[in-house]
Order: C-alpha cells, then sequence, then structure tokens
C-alpha cells in the first residue's frame, strides 16, 4: 500500500528529501543515543589524520571517548548491537524507502555521528557518491540511483546548532562549483534544517546536503543509513561475519546475502524471490 502523501511526493520530486516527524519514540531516542555514547569506547572505523578526506581508518577508541559531546564519525555500525541491526528496515522508514527506490536495493552503508560544539568547524556540503556519481542525473521520475535514512537524536532548533543543511532542488540542478569554490552552510540557496529528536530525513545521494556549524553548546547525535540500487558497490561491509546470525530473510537481503555462493551476474539479474523477500508477502509476478 502507498505510504508517502501527495505533498511529501511533491517534496521529493521538486526539494530532494521529505521530513518524517517522529519516526523514533522517546524511548528509542534515549537508547540510541546511550549505543552511541558506548561504541566510543570500542575499536571501529573513524576518519584519522593519516587518510584521505572521506576514508576511515580502523580505531581502537574514540579519542575523546570520555565526552559524549565531542566529534565522533563512526562507520560500519550493525555488528555493535541488535538495535543498529533492526534500524535497516524499520517499517515506518523502510516502507518509504521502498516506494521511493523499489524492491531491487541494497543497504550499503551505516553510520553514527556525533557534531560536536565548537567554533572551530565551520561546516561542509557535498553530495554523496563521490566524484562520479555527483555528475550522473537522474530525470524528475526516475527512481533515485542511491538515498540515505538520517535519524536525528538531537532536539535541533534555530541555525548554526550541526543543521542538517541541504540545497532544494540540487538533486536535479548540479551546483557549478571547483575546489576551491564549493558551497557551504552560508551559501544563498542553503536551508538549515531543524527537528525534534526521533525526527527522520530521507534524501537522495545527488543533493547537497552537509552539516552546519554547530553553535548550541550540545553535541547533535545522528544515525544514518544509505540503501542503493543492488548494481552499486556498497560502500561498507568487508564481511558480515557474526552479522548474519542476528537477521531475518529480509535483512540478510539487503546485505547481499542473494542465498546462494557469489557467482557472476549477481546484483545486476537478482534472484527470483526478490520481490518476495524484500515486500516480506508473495506478489504477482508481472510478464517480461
Amino acid at each position: 500500500m502507498p505510504t508517502l502523501t501527495d505533498e511529501q511526493r511533491r517534496q521529493w520530486a521538486v526539494d530532494g528529501y521529505i521530513h518524517l516527524k517522529g519516526a523514533l519514540d522517546p524511548r528509542e531516542v534515549a537508547l540510541y543515543s546511550e549505543l552511541i555514547d558506548s561504541i566510543r569506547h570500542q575499536p571501529g572505523w573513524e576518519p584519522t589524520p593519516d587518510v584521505p578526506r572521506g576514508h576511515y581508518a580502523w580505531v581502537e577508541r574514540n579519542p575523546t571517548a570520555d565526552d559524549p559531546n565531542s566529534f565522533m564519525d563512526r562507520r560500519d555500525i550493525m555488528g555493535y548491537a541488535q538495535p543498529f541491526l533492526d534500524m535497516v528496515d524499520r517499517p515506518n522508514v523502510f516502507d518509504r524507502i521502498l516506494e521511493l527506490m523499489g524492491p531491487y536495493i541494497v543497504l550499503s552503508m551505516t553510520q553514527a555521528i556525533v557534531r560536536a560544539p565548537t567554533t572551530e568547524f565551520a561546516g561542509f556540503t557535498h553530495t554523496d557518491g563521490g566524484e562520479a556519481l555527483r555528475r550522473i542525473r537522474v530525470t524528475e521520475t526516475s527512481k533515485p540511483l542511491a538515498m540515505k535514512a538520517l535519524y536525528l537524536l538531537t532536539d535541533v532548533e534555530g541555525t548554526d546548532c550541526g543543521n542538517f543543511t541541504v540545497f532544494p532542488g540540487s538533486h536535479l540542478r548540479q551546483i557549478p562549483f571547483d575546489c576551491d569554490a564549493a558551497p557551504t552552510p552560508h551559501t544563498p540557496g542553503a536551508v538549515q534544517l531543524g527537528g525534534e529528536a526521533g525526527d527522520c530525513y530521507l534524501f537522495s545521494h545527488a543533493l547537497w546536503h552537509g552539516p552546519a556549524p554547530n553553535h548550541s553548546g550540545k553535541g547533535r547525535k545522528t544515525l544514518l543509513y544509505n540503501y542503493a540500487q543492488m548494481f552499486l558497490k556498497t560502500y561498507d561491509f568487508p564481511t558480515m561475519t557474526g552479522v548474519m546470525d542476528s537477521c531475518t530473510p529480509r535483512q540478510r537481503r539487503l546485505l547481499g546475502d542473494l542465498g546462494h555462493d557469489p557467482r557472476p551476474g549477481d546484483y545486476f539479474y537478482v534472484p527470483d524471490d526478490q520481490e518476495e523477500v524484500i515486500y516480506e508477502q508473495p506478489r504477482a509476478r508481472q510478464a517480461a
């Protein structure tokens, strides 16, 4: 059954993002916030000075683990706790993702971010997928190549509070720039979005977006889950050892388990039961 309202479909088509209010309840917000605090003390993938921007290195412990408001950017988070895995296909969000993307998708990335309160961070904006995907445009009626669900775990009010910042419509109209003059959260046309803890933003990979400076005095916590069409390479998950055993059949499929050993053609020509597994119910097959 359709899950998006007419206004949400319009906003997705025109602006490139949707605001879902109250996707998580207060109990869940508290749970995920505490989990983010806990993984600071555990090993994992984070950006470090010795790897290029956008890359991640293995660290044994976040350098500022004892301060829950300090910066953290942790990737590949599902193995830390079952609730992170449960978020992969959370019905009240994932149903909308399916409506936008269709059933031939994989989960390509998970991420937990804390934007620290500081006067030193100016914020930045970017598109997802790197330089090549930025140059690939889709039409107004095309399903997205990739998209993210961003969950707020902190109330964000006003501006320059670590706000999720977007350039509405830029998923269809590329912003001309060079490496020395990329758009910022204060460039004309940028919109700093607010929201309450528990809200979720869905947005296209091609939308220019990023964090604003955070002068709020508190860390801004978010979770991100990225979904891509199956023919695109996943960002994360060099190994799913120990995670697959805790997955439902749909979650296993979203993590790349096609039900057989790898073979040529995988992810381009998908299994016959793809729709049944992803929709979790038998569906009528259309004639080729």
